[in-house]
């Protein structure tokens, strides 16, 4: 008699970025977050384009990053304000990312920022994860979570009130804060650009923003910025194209002044009785 082998139940497997929420309900905090992270995302375009010649990087505005599964889903992620992954494709399967799940593609982010209406204490939050005896989790911090769990290698915490920026990188498995430059801004070794603040209007608001700047100090510019400068190269090479055909007309009414000269003088001298055509002999 043949024994019949029980069926073992497999656990379902871990969910993709398609089977988890995009969102977690809560409102945007203030009217900033959304510009801040495009003016961000549209000047360091070049950039990464240069570093990723084929494409393969991915970018996060207020997405979920899961790095853990839960129930609810979206107690097992975190959501930075802007963050950059390399070597990512940036739409799975043809399919545009709702967010981005560590257990599916164990590649962190570089870096991660986050824009905090606040104190930054939200942001600064080192609690671990961790189960009472009565087996209730307590929540974790952002700042311990990417630090020991998602393992980003660089943070930045930008507090939009009082316009003070914190950076800080991975040294030992532990973020140390970095000093910033002569600048004032902040190196980002792996891709070759500081992070700093900028005092100018963008989408009708004029105040502090987060922003590139190259390693020599040149700001990164964004789109409308690079147009401007466009147009006034363009005005500058129109101008210099009319001011050496300025020259050029000044010259030929000089040769022709000149001419004019040189033919009444010869009149005078055929006046005089002197052939002007005639050389000079000894």
């Amino acid at each position: 008699m043949t024994e019949t082998v029980p069926r073992v139940k497999l656990p379902p497997p871990f969910p993709d970025h398609t089977q988890l929420p995009e969102s977690d309900g809560t409102f945007v905090k203030n009217f900033q977050e959304h510009p801040q992270s495009i003016i961000l995302t549209d000047s360091i375009g070049e950039i990464l384009q240069q570093r990723h010649p084929d494409g393969e990087y991915a970018i996060g505005q207020d997405c979920g990053i899961y790095w853990r599964e839960t129930d609810p889903p979206e107690k097992g992620a975190e959501a930075p304000d802007w963050f950059y992954v390399p070597n990512v494709p940036p739409q799975l399967d043809g399919k545009i990312r709702r967010s981005y799940v560590v257990w599916r593609e164990h590649i962190a982010p570089l870096i991660a920022l986050e824009f905090a209406s606040g104190n930054g204490d939200e942001e600064r939050d080192k609690t671990p994860l961790s189960l009472s005896t009565q087996g209730e989790v307590t929540k974790p911090g952002k700042f311990w979570v990417y630090e020991q769990i998602i393992r980003i290698p660089y943070y930045g915490i930008y507090q939009i009130n009082n316009g003070s920026l914190e950076v800080y990188t991975l040294v030992s498995g532990f973020y140390q804060k970095l000093t910033p430059n002569e600048r004032g801004h902040y190196y980002i070794s792996p891709l070759g650009v500081e992070l700093g603040l900028w005092q100018g209007s963008y989408q009708n608001q004029t105040q502090l923003w987060l922003r590139w700047w190259d390693e020599e100090g040149n700001l990164l510019l964004i789109g409308d910025e690079r147009a401007v400068l466009e147009r006034e190269r363009a005005e500058q090479e129109r101008q210099r194209a009319e001011q050496a055909e300025s020259m050029v007309e000044e010259e030929r009414q000089r040769t022709q002044a000149a001419l004019a000269r040189a033919a009444r003088l010869a009149e005078q001298l055929r006046a005089a009785g002197i052939d002007p055509d005639l050389e000079d002999t000894i």
